[in-house]
Order: C-alpha cells, then structure tokens, then sequence
C-alpha cells in the first residue's frame, strides 16, 4: 500500500498570503507609532539636549529644572501617588476578579457590566463629578463627609488627601476594564486543572495562591506597566482640582503639571521636554524592571 504524501505547496502558499496580510495589518500601527509616538519623542529628546538657538548643551536642561524648588515635590506627590495607585488596583483588581470567577459567578455578568460603566465617562467629567460628590455643601453623601469632620470642599481636597483622592477617582475610571481582562484571563485556566485541586483538598485560597496567582503572573505585569505610565501621566485631575479650590493646591503638584507652566507660562519648551524625558526614563525603568521579574515575554 502506498501512503501519498499531502501536498505541501499550496499549504506554503496559504501561509505566505497568510504573512503578507499580516504585514498588512501591522503596517497602519507602525505608521501611526512612528507618527505620533517615535518621531515626537526624539523631537522631545532633541529639545532636552538643546537650548533656543538649536545648540547642543547636554544635560544642562535637566540640571536646571531639577534645581527648580517645584521639582523635587512634583516627583514626591507623583511617587506617592503612584505606589497607593498600583498596589490597591493590584489588590482590589485581582481580588474583585478571583471573587467574579469563584462564588459570584451566577451574577458575574451584571457586575463585569456595572464596573465597567464608570469607565464609560471621559476623564475630565468623571473628575468633575467627583468634584462635586466631595463636595459636602453638594454631595449627596455630604452627610457621611460632614461625619469625618469635613464641612467644605477645602477640608476634603487638602495637599494630604490627594493622593488618595486621586486613587479613589482613578480606580473608580479605570479599573473596571481590568477586572474584566483579569476575569477573562481567569477563564483561561483550564476547569480541569481547577477541579483536580479541590478533589486533592484545595481551598479557595489555596487554589488562587498557588494555580491562579502564578497564572496571571503576565497579566498583573502587563496592567502594572499600563498603570504606571498612566499614574505618572497625572494631569487633569489636579488640573481641575487647583482650579477648584482656587489656587489652594499649587499648580505644579505634577510633573505634567509643571511641565504644562515650563511650556505655555514661561515659553521654556526645552525645560518641559527635560521634564517630560525624565518621566520617559523612569516609565521605560521601571516597565523593565516589571518585564523582566514578572516574565512578561517569557513562554510558558
């Protein structure tokens, strides 16, 4: 009997097409990457380096504004901010989504929706909404703010309550989306594997420690990288909270921010793109960092 061998050529044909469409695909990102996200940062580089006259004065820029006395601040609130950032989004994110997976599975559906739908509003309205719902002359919980002694809206947004503040309002935008991509990744994990622990004797904490956790080891690395370059891109929220409270919060609590006053109050664009290249340097930092303990583009 005689095994005829399936043709190869027209597989290696469909293949071909199959990588020349994808390079297809690919190419609308990279003009637009190039575009808007490579060229505009070599430009920022290049005003970092260099002084009006378009000459060369290497770190002279990034010295200068370092010894501004808003710097070290800006960076402090920044650092602070992000820390009780990405460890409640860790937390709560993580957790929300192993109790959607586990126990709340029968209305997970109703919920993944409802924490989602704040996600729905743009930024500077969720921050105007919250504007007004910390306000206690306003607010429909003004009652519960008046219990913690806060009776107007300077007591709640004082220079101590931002960062926290901050979170609450950046959690409340945007964490939804991630308790939905936690909770997809959770789907992922094959039944059998999780039904193999529970018969061994697993408990619930036991099976999210040592399967889940570990599982979605690259996903919790991908939404920290995400997180940390939009926590330490912090505009608009203390933007409009300045704005608010009429010049009591300063107008460089950021480094956006005063980067935003090099820029369009002093016309020194080339202080704000030092400043703006020092947060490039601590985002790609630390995205290593994360890349790389948290095994991100590590098969499995």
């Amino acid at each position: 009997m005689t095994v005829v061998a399936p043709p190869l050529r027209s597989q290696k044909v469909r293949e071909r097409r199959g990588g020349k469409a994808g390079y297809v695909f690919v190419a609308g990102y990279v003009v637009l990457l190039v575009a808007f996200g490579i060229l505009p940062t070599l430009y920022a580089i290049w005003l970092s380096i260099s002084n009006s006259r378009h000459q060369l004065v290497g770190l002279g820029n990034f010295t200068r504004t370092f010894a501004d006395y808003r710097f070290a601040a800006a960076f402090t609130h920044i650092v602070v901010y992000v820390a009780i950032w990405l460890i409640t989004l860790v937390v709560l994110v993580v957790g929300l989504a192993l109790m959607l997976h586990g126990r709340m599975r029968r209305t997970s559906a109703t919920l993944r929706f409802l924490f989602y739908l704040p996600g729905a509003l743009a930024g500077v309205a969720s921050v105007v909404l919250w504007l007004i719902l910390l306000d206690p002359a306003n607010s429909p919980i003004g009652f519960a703010l008046r219990a913690f002694g806060w009776d107007s809206l300077a007591t709640v947004i004082l220079p101590s309550h931002l960062p926290v503040l901050f979170t609450v309002i950046a959690f409340w935008t945007g964490a939804g989306g991630w308790i939905i991509i936690m909770y997809g990744a959770l789907n992922n994990i094959p039944a059998e594997l999780i039904e193999a622990a529970r018969m061994d004797g697993a408990s619930t904490w036991q099976i999210a420690r040592n399967i889940q956790l570990p599982m979605l080891r690259k996903w919790i690395a991908y939404m920290l990288i995400l997180a940390f370059a939009t926590g330490t891109q912090l505009f608009v929220e203390p933007q409009l909270v300045s704005t608010a409270s009429f010049g009591m919060i300063p107008d460089g609590w950021a480094p956006n921010q005063l980067s935003y006053l090099y820029a369009f109050q002093a016309g020194d664009f080339h202080g704000a793109a030092a400043l703006a290249v020092d947060l490039l340097f601590i985002g790609v930092a630390s995205a290593t960092v994360i890349v790389f303990r948290g095994g991100l583009f590590q098969r499995d």
